[in-house]
This record gives C-alpha cells, sequence and structure tokens, in this order.
C-alpha cells in the first residue's frame, strides 16, 4: 500500500486564493465604509437639526434703557390679576414711555423697529418687581420682523444698515429667547412660542396611553392565554394583524368621519387626536405583546404552575 501523498498547491491555486482573500477584504472594508459613512451622515443630520434647532430659541432684540422717574407709574397688584395690572399699566401711558425712551437710546428710525408689543413685556417685568418704577433699568425688547431679517442679512435692503449701525453699537442682538417655550402661537415670528402646541402633543400622548396601552394588554394577554382556540378567534388575530398595516390615513380619516360625528360640539385635538392615536396604536401593542408572552420558556411557565402560581400571575 502506497504513501499517501500531501496534497500539492500549484501557482494557479495560489494565485486563486490570493485573489479570495484580497476580495474578502475589500468586500470587509466596503461594509466597514458603508457603516462609517451612514453613521456619519446621521451625526451630520443631528447636528444640522440641533444647530438650525437652536436658532429658534434666539430672536433680534434692542436695548432700550428706560428712566421711571418722574412717571408716576402705579401697580395695583392686590387683585392678582395680571391681565387688568397691564391694562392700567397702559391706561398710565407705559406705551407712550417705552416710545419716548425707545427714541432717545435707538433714534427715530431704530425706535420705529421696536415691537408693537414690547410695551407689554416691560409691563410684566414692572408687575413681577413692582421697585423697577422707582428708578431706571435695560429692557431688551424685541425688534420688528423686518429688522431681524435685516440682521441675519435677509429682508428689506433698506433697513440692513440700520440693522449693522444698531449692532455695532451693542443696542441689537441675536439673544436666547426662553419664552419660546412658553408662549402659544402667534403670526409675529418674534412673539411666537410652542406651548400650545407642546402642551397639546403632550395630552395626545397621555390620551393615547390612558386608552391604548391597557386594552391592548389585555387583549393580548387574553388572545394568547385565555382565548379558545376556534374560527371567531382567528378572524380576530387576523383582523389584528391587518389593522396593524393599515396606513396612518386610513385611521385618520376614520377619526374624522367617525369621533368628530360623535362628538360634533367637543373638538378636542387632544381626546380626538388621542383616540384615533389609540386605535392605530393599539394592534401594534396587542402584536408585541403576544409575542413577549411567546417569548417565555415553557420551563419557567411549568416551574411557575408547579409552585403554585396561576395563569394569570
Amino acid at each position: 500500500m502506497s504513501e499517501p501523498t500531501a496534497p500539492t498547491r500549484t501557482a494557479a491555486f495560489e494565485a486563486r486564493l490570493k485573489k479570495r482573500y484580497a476580495a474578502e477584504r475589500r468586500f470587509r472594508l466596503a461594509g466597514l465604509g458603508a457603516i462609517l459613512f451612514s453613521i456619519a451622515m446621521l451625526l451630520f443630520l443631528l447636528v444640522t437639526m440641533t444647530v438650525n434647532g437652536f436658532g429658534g430659541f434666539q430672536r433680534a432684540e434692542l436695548d432700550v434703557p428706560i428712566d421711571f422717574s418722574g412717571t408716576a407709574l402705579t401697580i395695583d397688584s392686590s387683585g392678582g390679576n395680571e391681565g387688568a395690572a397691564v391694562r392700567a399699566l397702559e391706561t398710565q401711558g407705559l406705551p407712550e414711555i417705552v416710545r419716548f425712551n425707545a427714541e432717545r437710546t435707538l433714534g427715530e428710525d431704530g425706535a420705529a423697529q421696536l415691537n408693537s408689543d414690547s410695551w407689554r413685556i416691560v409691563a410684566r417685568q414692572i408687575i413681577a418687581d413692582p421697585s423697577l418704577v422707582d428708578g431706571s433699568a435695560d429692557f431688551w425688547l424685541p425688534a420688528t420682523e423686518d429688522l431681524a431679517s435685516a440682521l441675519s442679512g435677509d429682508g428689506q435692503p433698506e433697513l440692513q444698515p440700520l440693522a449693522r449701525e444698531l449692532s455695532d453699537k451693542g443696542l441689537l442682538a441675536n439673544r436666547f429667547d426662553p419664552g419660546f417655550l412658553t408662549r402659544s402661537d402667534a403670526t409675529d415670528p418674534q412673539l411666537v412660542g410652542i406651548w400650545s402646541a407642546l402642551k397639546g402633543s403632550i395630552l395626545t400622548m397621555l390620551v393615547t396611553l390612558v386608552l391604548a396601552f391597557p386594552i391592548g394588554v389585555l387583549a393580548a394577554l387574553y388572545l394568547e392565554e385565555y382565548a379558545p382556540k376556534n374560527r371567531w378567534t382567528d378572524i380576530i388575530e387576523v383582523s389584528i394583524n391587518n389593522l396593524a398595516a393599515v396606513p396612518s390615513i386610513i385611521f385618520g380619516l376614520l377619526g374624522l368621519a367617525v369621533f368628530l360625528a360623535i362628538f360634533p360640539y367637543y373638538r378636542s385635538a387632544p381626546l380626538i387626536g388621542g383616540m384615533t392615536l389609540a386605535l392605530m396604536t393599539m394592534p401594534v401593542i396587542v402584536i408585541s405583546g403576544r409575542n413577549a408572552i411567546k417569548a417565555v420558556p415553557p420551563s419557567i411557565r411549568d416551574g411557575a404552575m408547579a409552585l403554585g402560581a396561576s395563569p394569570i400571575q
């Protein structure tokens, strides 16, 4: 019997093997490059969104020193009604006082670019700190939309020299505006806020959670643990799977046609929107809940039952 001979590796074999290894390395590098490119694009998107979004918390404001000495402004905060106190200050001539001091500091052209509701901001600060009326104080007040656009280099060309002049003097600047979170909708971009939209979104999510989560979880438990396996449960399961694939616009039309018809005089966006979103979310919760229940190993189930646990436990 002849001795087995070791396999020979010819030059052609070595070349093919080297070529395959090189192709594998190129494939791995291509995959790594694709992942790095995706991460870079994600970081670029997040940075761009953050930078552009931060601009919403800035607004163009004018520095207006106001001297209240000799104005004889009085503040009646005994009633605790801010609106009444603001109207009282308006009656005492606070808008004219703000306008006069603005013209003295900014000039007539600069004062003309002061937002028409700036005096209300001054009034609220005076109500919060009545000692301001005993002397002078600096107020950063919102400029008009036109001057804000001119400051950023857009808008009306004739206002850009004025914006540069005031900016060079330190009287006009883009400043951080925390009121963007507390103000409501407005037609003036300088006075707009997101509080009403944010509050409505939070209430809508709460209504959705209260309606969809308990019903979806209980439905998943019943279908997986207690429901008999028959034709009706099969129909229910198929219907739930189909509802999970229905486009959201269909649920929107359903909410428009059904819920607004049931509540024709109660058009609450959080309530109607929350009920519609609950219908859209419930099938997903049911399917996810059933999959989570199925993921429990049978050994744990049997062990729990052997120790005396009830099916619901």
